[in-house]
């Protein structure tokens, strides 16, 4: 299985959501429900660029992973 793909050349401009919004100038994470138990990523500023592929058993585990600050170093 891929584990990137070109945003919109392989997976369309249709379905995207932005999760939340916020006052980061526009950089964001947009998702995108593949169906099979995928989801795709991609930068928002960057939608023709690669999008990446996970599973959405690991898209759980990282919210888990934020929600208890686990994954706090990333952005300290």
């Amino acid at each position: 299985m891929k584990h990137t793909m070109n945003a919109t050349g392989d997976l369309g401009t249709e379905g995207w959501h932005k999760p939340w919004s916020g006052s980061n100038n526009g950089n964001c994470v947009e998702v995108k429900k593949l169906g099979g138990g995928r989801v795709a990523l991609r930068q928002s500023t960057d939608p023709d660029g690669p999008a990446l592929i996970c599973t959405t058993a690991a898209i759980a585990e990282l919210v888990r992973a934020a929600k208890s600050g686990a994954v706090d170093f990333l952005v300290a």
